[in-house]
């Protein structure tokens, strides 16, 4: 194969990718509507769109050689076109195919367009041989499915057969990289902007300083011209009297004539001052119109992000033995691309966290006369200053906001925890390492999802808030974020010689504050703001820095303080000079400083100068609500320095040996036990303070042995991880009832997960 040829197929590849993305996407959308049970009539019309949909994507993929991908489209077709002619009727096992098949597709489109991992050999032929097995056990007796020919196909479609699709005249695909690069230079523009505007800023002070000085050389000029008059007046030639006449004539002269200097000077100044203004009004609204017509570009509507949604919570609600529905509204809102990238994780995190803990199962939500199946509502709506509101809601079970409170009091997150409203224990479940789950496992339980998800958001440059979770009430998420990224304004302010930039959507004011009006509040400095008590603490301070020298020449200085809100949350900041808002250009951290803490990113100001991007949320987070954190526990154990003492109770002499190199390593001392037995008699002999289980073990299993920890009063708090083969849901509930504290599934497996239960349980 020629090189042209070579470089025809890969286009020809991309734009089949496109055309299968978009196939595949629909496919889903509309197999998770059938899968509703809508009427009769919206029922064929959805039937008949997944036809046309498998139809067009088996073309495409016959039309580039793909015939792996053909052969599982063609056996889809066959399904489609029997569910059409109510040959075969919607049920569990049809939908479960049909999803899975939809995976396979994805699958190898991925290895044969992306370069990804190669799929099984056989994955393409099973699938087909799964579809065809449904098909043959829905067909009445004597029938047997027949092989669709692509002409006979598209004659039952209505349509003839469809190979690459082609975009409308009046669109250019073009790829998503070519377009960020693009997007990076209209940024670094912005720069240039910025330096333009300190470049005038600097000429203007040179106009203002030679001003200065002309108006005291006119102040000379003059009296250079009256000593002059006077000299004439008397008599007295500008020759006469020897040599010093001749000097003084001389001075007089250049005086005169450096006066003329200076005047043509300050013209030509003026003059240059006008024509740089203008360039740079010239060059701030170019670059800023190609800026905004970038972001435009990079514009998608929050469909992109939400559309695979709904097969996810299908598959979530049903891995859990619960029904959940996903409804959206608002997705052809636009926000920029990187911005809906990096939603992802946190959008997948809350739908994720509302299937496991707020959806409750159909028996329980019928016993609660609710409907059957859950709802989680995705509603996103316009805000004013170029932001997006996005409201995540489910009608679950809620959040306990006293188990939340009781759970941040073990954890020392609040010393004042009866002073705690409603609004401030919402804000707490965002803090790291708190769960109300009544049992940890591999992917809950930890406290680490929600925490996550504020960082992210953060960093992105919006908010988060729990906006309802009463028992039984269901709870509703809502997140604000900024349509677009790039520019921002932003507070710079100075500690000693270095600047910083504070977010200025964070800047609630800027004030002085006499030193006599700072007050101090449970050991700690605060002052009054609005007759409300705000925490005051050294921005130097708590970014690691040395304390400015002090002001000698004032003996007692006002301090300058920067009041910032997050959420929530209020704190005051000292700094040593505030030096104006500016617009700024922001750009992200790279590695190896991919996070730095206390750190968002970086500008670049109009001198050429580096600043920092100051993270608030990292700045509050010492201190949030005004409460001391507790500090990190170490696995070496207590106050008193002893080394935190674990049992571990295995049948199997490896997994007992692997499980003891683990937690010794980590610091841990560690007795073994070889199974239920034995390990209640070493409970009951000594002090541990964890006990790590596996649950199939002769004599006695791990369920037995923790319900027994459970009812000796002397280890009825002694915290038990239990770590086992067993994975349904029905031994995890199991492990809830007897009291176990996390469950950790050997399948999976990973030593980390097994730290961090004993960490955040100890």
């Amino acid at each position: 194969m020629s090189t042209e040829d070579e470089r025809f197929l890969q286009r020809l590849l991309a734009t089949f990718k496109l055309e299968a993305e978009e196939h595949l996407g629909a496919l889903s959308a509309q197999l998770l509507q059938l899968e509703r049970s809508p009427a009769p009539e919206q029922a064929a019309s959805v039937v008949e769109a997944l036809f046309r949909e498998a139809h067009s994507l088996k073309g495409a993929a016959r039309s580039v050689n793909l015939a792996d991908i053909e052969r599982v489209c063609q056996a889809l077709e066959r399904v489609l076109s029997a569910l059409k002619r109510h040959e075969t009727a919607v049920s569990r096992e049809l939908f479960d195919t049909l999803h899975s098949t939809l995976d396979v597709l994805g699958q190898l489109l991925s290895h044969h367009v992306d370069g990804g991992a190669a799929p099984e050999p056989a994955l393409a032929v099973d699938a087909a041989q799964r579809l065809n097995a449904l098909l043959a056990a829905s067909l009445p007796a004597g029938h047997s499915p027949q092989p669709l020919s692509p002409v006979a196909s598209a004659a039952a479609a209505g349509a003839e057969p469809i190979a690459v699709a082609r975009p409308p005249g009046d669109t250019v695909r073009v790829a998503t990289a070519k377009l960020e690069a693009l997007m990076v230079q209209a940024e670094d523009l912005q720069a240039f902007k910025f330096s333009g505007e300190h470049l005038g800023h600097e000429l203007h002070a040179l106009a203002q300083g030679l001003a200065d000085w002309k108006r005291r050389w006119d102040k000379d000029a003059r009296q250079a011209r009256m000593l002059r008059r006077a000299r004439a007046r008397a008599g007295a030639p500008d020759g006469a009297n020897g040599g010093n006449a001749r000097l003084l004539a001389r001075l007089l002269d250049g005086i005169e004539h450096h006066e003329l200097r200076a005047k043509s000077l300050s013209d030509r100044l003026a003059q240059l001052q006008r024509a740089a203004a203008q360039e740079q009004r010239g060059l701030a609204t170019r670059a800023d119109k190609l800026l905004e017509d970038m972001k435009q570009v990079l514009m998608l509507p929050f469909a992109a992000l939400l559309d695979t949604l709904p097969r996810q919570v299908r598959d979530l609600a049903q891995a859990s033995g619960k029904e959940a529905e996903l409804i959206v509204s608002g997705a052809t809102l636009e926000a920029d691309r990187r911005i809906l990238e990096q939603l992802k994780t946190p959008l997948l995190h809350l739908v994720r966290n509302a299937i496991d803990h707020g959806i409750e199962t159909p028996e329980e939500r019928l016993r609660l006369n609710k409907p059957r199946r859950g709802l989680i509502r995705i509603d996103v709506v316009p805000r004013e200053g170029n932001r997006v509101e996005m409201l995540v809601a489910d009608d679950g079970a809620g959040i306990a906001l006293d188990k939340v409170r009781a759970k941040a009091q073990r954890l020392g997150l609040t010393g004042a925890l009866g002073t705690l409203d409603d609004r401030q224990a919402r804000d707490l479940v965002f803090e790291s390492g708190l769960s109300t789950s009544p049992i940890l496992t591999d992917l809950s339980g930890h406290g680490l999802g929600l925490a996550i998800v504020r960082e992210k958001i953060d960093r992105l440059g919006g908010s988060i808030e729990l906006q309802r979770g009463e028992p039984g009430q269901g709870t509703r998420f809502r997140v604000v974020l900024p349509a677009t990224l790039a520019t921002f304004r932003g507070l710079l302010v100075r500690l000693a010689d270095r600047r910083f930039v504070l977010p200025a959507r964070h800047v609630e004011r800027v004030l002085r504050v006499a030193r006599s009006a700072i007050r101090s509040v449970e050991n700690s400095e605060a002052i009054e703001v609005e007759q409300s008590v705000v925490a005051l603490v050294s921005l130097a301070g708590v970014l690691g820095l040395p304390p400015a020298a002090p002001d000698g020449e004032r003996v007692d200085p006002p301090v300058q303080v920067v009041v910032l809100t997050h959420g929530d949350r209020r704190m005051a900041f000292e700094v040593d000079e505030v030096l104006g808002d500016q617009e700024v250009l922001v750009k992200p951290l790279t590695p190896p400083l991919k996070r730095v803490r206390n750190v968002a990113g970086a500008t670049v100001l109009g001198a050429g100068h580096v600043v920092p991007l100051l993270d608030v949320a990292d700045l509050m987070r010492p201190a949030p609500h005004g409460h001391a954190r507790r500090p990190a526990a170490s696995p070496a154990g207590a106050a008193a320095g002893r080394r935190m003492s674990l049992l571990v109770a295995e049948d199997s002499v490896t997994s007992r040996d692997q499980l003891k190199h683990i937690l010794e390593t980590a610091g841990y001392r560690v007795t073994t036990a070889a199974d239920g037995i034995d390990a209640l008699s070493c409970l009951q002999s000594g002090d541990f303070d964890l006990l790590v289980s596996d649950v199939e073990m002769p004599r006695l299993d791990g369920f037995d042995l923790t319900a027994r920890v459970r009812t000796d009063k002397r280890l009825a708090d002694l915290p038990v991880v239990l770590v086992t083969a067993l994975d349904s849901r029905a031994d995890k509930e199991r492990g809830v009832e007897v009291g176990a504290n996390a469950y950790i599934v050997k399948s999976g497996f990973d030593k980390a997960h097994l730290l961090d239960a004993i960490r955040t349980l100890i």
